[in-house]
């Protein structure tokens, strides 16, 4: 296979040594799949990692192994979708489901991804405050200054480069278990048999576990990016037009999609672990922010964890953001047909980049509503979680649909495993609408 190589020699920087060694990376080689994983686990997500991790220490630790097949089963399908038709999944849900589906699906979606990036950012700056001393409030603003100046005036194909080292922030938890001591024996215990009581407590830290986990705003982002990579030059065909480089392009989807889930899935499991064994053992079960689970480290694990802690949620947080307010945007331009791409200029695709600016801001807006950024994480759960069983649904007959995806559908193992993601998250959210 050859090295997925982005953009043109021309662009590259001046040291073509260091950077053709870069790009011969392994890291490099990896696409959608592995930004996709490492946006999974944005400060939203790890603020419900810890809060889980805190409340019933090493209980939930199950909840992971039982996700990573799921997860990477919907996202591969995603993934095949954009690659095999050369559109992103809002089109394709345009192109063979009713106008009122799509429109729906990606109101919703517009709406959780606000809420999300809210509290993104709004994790983001707190822990920023903690590690400088800087008004939260004016490390919140450069942070959403920040993703917009990437998103808008960084070519894709060096925007993606840097979003993949900094995916590296991501072993700051691991890193945490080496601080503390860690029962390895009672670990893999109780990742295979918990002693967990169901009850309307667990069930909600179980429902937000998952809900967290296989989210919306991934589906579309993965799809819309393996459409990206084939605008890169030497751009490509879709696979529907040029079959014969389907072996090694679908081969590819699977590496970079499992490898990228379980990226974002083992990193899930050490933010649980390394909460359980600091935070709940010490007698705190109750975190309501990714900053509270920085700050509570400190005294537990000492300055080194709670930095790499910290660091961790700002570094994920610079992933996330723009994959929430890209994958809005995907979605609006597919539907109405605008111009797309985060490769294209600004001037390209301003109703793109509009939509992308509006998403940002608004969360930044919300840090001065009278809305709280827990209440805008829990309601973008509660949407996401609403959201993600139909998409669900309508992901895995487009990907097993011939008229959609020709000689290319998926396989019935990983359809399989796509309806038993949605059973599960289907049962989630009647979970959820069971009062007490």
């Amino acid at each position: 296979m050859r090295p997925r190589i982005r953009g043109p020699r021309s662009t590259d920087p001046p040291n073509g040594g260091i950077w053709s060694r870069l790009k011969s990376h392994h890291l490099v080689q990896f696409g959608p799949g592995l930004i996709t994983g490492v946006a999974d686990d944005d400060p939203s997500g790890i603020a419900t990692y810890s809060q889980a991790g805190a409340q019933f220490g090493l209980n939930v630790l199950w909840t992971m192994p039982v996700a990573y097949p799921l997860m990477s089963a919907i996202q591969s399908m995603c993934a095949r979708i954009g690659r095999v038709t050369g559109k992103g999944l809002a089109a394709n849900i345009k192109a063979t489901f009713p106008i009122y589906v799509v429109v729906g699906v990606v109101t919703l979606l517009l709406v959780a991804n606000i809420l999300n990036i809210s509290a993104d950012v709004a994790a983001m700056g707190e822990v920023a405050e903690l590690v400088t001393g800087i008004n939260r409030h004016l490390m919140t603003t450069f942070f959403v200054l920040l993703t917009l100046v990437l998103q808008i005036f960084v070519p894709y194909h060096r925007y993606v480069f840097y979003l993949k080292w900094l995916a590296l922030s991501l072993l700051a938890y691991a890193v945490v278990l080496f601080t503390v001591h860690v029962p390895w024996g009672e670990v893999v215990m109780r990742t295979f048999w918990p002693h967990l009581e169901l009850n309307a407590g667990s069930a909600a830290v179980v429902v937000a576990v998952f809900g967290t986990t296989i989210s919306p705003y991934l589906f579309f982002w993965q799809a819309s990016e393996e459409v990206e990579d084939m605008l890169v030059p030497p751009k490509e065909e879709p696979l529907a037009l040029d079959g014969a480089k389907a072996p090694g392009e679908l081969s590819r989807i699977t590496r970079d999609t499992w490898s990228g889930m379980f990226y974002s899935d083992i990193t899930a499991y050490f933010i649980i672990l390394a909460t359980a064994v600091t935070l709940h053992v010490s007698g705190v079960t109750d975190i309501t922010t990714a900053g509270e689970a920085a700050s509570a480290l400190r005294p537990l694990a000492g300055d080194l964890a709670y930095l790499l802690f910290a660091l961790g949620i700002i570094g994920v947080g610079l992933i996330g953001v723009p994959v929430l307010a890209g994958s809005g945007a995907y979605a609006v331009a597919e539907l109405l047909g605008w111009s797309w791409g985060l490769e294209r200029s600004f001037g390209a695709a301003r109703g793109f980049y509009a939509i992308i600016a509006v998403s940002v801001l608004a969360g930044l807006g919300i840090q001065y509503s009278p809305i709280t950024p827990m209440k805008a994480l829990f309601w973008s759960a509660v949407i996401n979680g609403v959201v993600a069983v139909p998409l669900m649904v309508v992901v895995i007959l487009l990907a097993s649909r011939t008229s959609v995806m020709g000689a290319f559908r998926s396989s019935p193992a990983i359809i399989a495993l796509g309806w038993v993601a949605t059973v599960l998250m289907g049962g989630a959210v009647v979970m959820m609408c069971i009062p007490g």
